[in-house]
């Protein structure tokens, strides 16, 4: 591939489970991750802009590089040098799906810099059935690889045992109803998705399992049609509470939005808030966190699309 070869993509934010909809259900926000990528004469170089930018990689082992690079090299066009301009908005860390962002981006990345360099290619919605594929394998479920990839409100699932297989992992997209806002209470502190895991209990009480497949399902309904019942849609007894321990100023603030008729849930693994509410109780999510304190609101759209591949830049 020639050095000079470029693309840029962009890629939302994403928060996972929605309550009910545990390692499934998925959520694309329109908070965008940016990366400029061009072939290089030899070797690896990675600029970080904004999160990240003090810690992340600046080479290979940084994770839009390394799966980039690994993409080009399943597709028989490895290159010796790449060269990665990343603008970083996606808070890291903090059950917004950045890692499972920055995979789709490598992979993106690689599709594009093949496009660019003339290779021929399969069609678009072939190649986003990949980016699924490949970062759901990566990241190990596709709750937030869905709607990373295609955007909106999505339903992912796999099929069968193994997901190498290219039919192993499906997602459909669904509309959100116009009326429902997405508004995310961010904290300072991280949290590991490893160790939100890890308090999960090997199994749960069949009432518990019972009650959530139903908000589950009602949970579709509400978020497609009547957003009157997001409240009552977003019980969950399969991992929030299990998950409280580890991050005690969440769960506070979950009690306090709910006690006030507004359906918040754990974003992902935490230790963020996500609020889906008719637009005019925005402020009211605004005001709660601001009386807790220490919390980063962003009232955000729902990215209607997932990755995309900027034009000309």
């Amino acid at each position: 591939m020639p050095a000079g070869t470029a693309t840029t993509v962009r890629v939302p934010a994403t928060s996972a489970n929605l309550g009910p909809g545990f390692d499934a259900f998925g959520l694309a926000l329109d908070l965008h991750d940016e990366v400029r990528a061009r072939v290089a004469p030899g070797g690896v170089r990675v600029h970080v802009q904004g999160e990240g930018a003090d810690r992340l990689p600046d080479d290979e082992r940084h994770l839009v590089a390394r799966v980039a690079l690994e993409e080009l090299a399943a597709a028989g066009r490895a290159v010796t040098g790449l060269e990665l301009f990343c603008r970083n908005v996606i808070p890291q860390g903090r059950g917004l799906g950045s890692s499972a962002s920055a995979i789709v981006a490598g992979l993106a990345v690689a599709r594009g810099l093949l496009a660019a360099a003339g290779a021929a290619g399969a069609a678009e919605h072939e190649v986003r059935e990949r980016l699924l594929l490949e970062s759901s394998r990566r990241e190990g479920h596709p709750d937030n690889a869905a709607p990373a990839v295609f955007g909106g409100f999505t339903i992912a699932w796999t099929r069968g045992d193994d997901p190498t297989r290219p039919e192993a992992v499906r997602s459909v997209r669904l509309p959100v109803h116009p009326d429902v806002r997405a508004v995310v209470c961010v904290p300072a502190e991280q949290l590991a998705t490893s160790r939100a895991r890890a308090l999960l209990p090997a199994t749960v009480p069949h009432a518990d399992a019972a009650l959530t497949a139903g908000r589950a399902g009602l949970l579709v309904h509400a978020l497609t049609s009547a957003p009157e019942l997001l409240l009552d849609a977003t019980v969950d007894r399969l991992h929030q509470d299990q998950r409280g321990p580890a991050m005690p100023r969440t769960a506070v603030l979950l009690g306090r939005l709910r006690a006030r008729g507004l359906a918040a849930v754990v974003s992902g693994a935490g230790p963020s808030a996500l609020v889906l509410v008719p637009a005019r109780h925005v402020a009211e999510v605004e005001d709660v966190a601001a009386a807790e304190g220490g919390w980063q609101v962003l009232a955000v759209p729902v990215a209607q699309h997932g990755v995309s591949w900027v034009p000309g830049a």
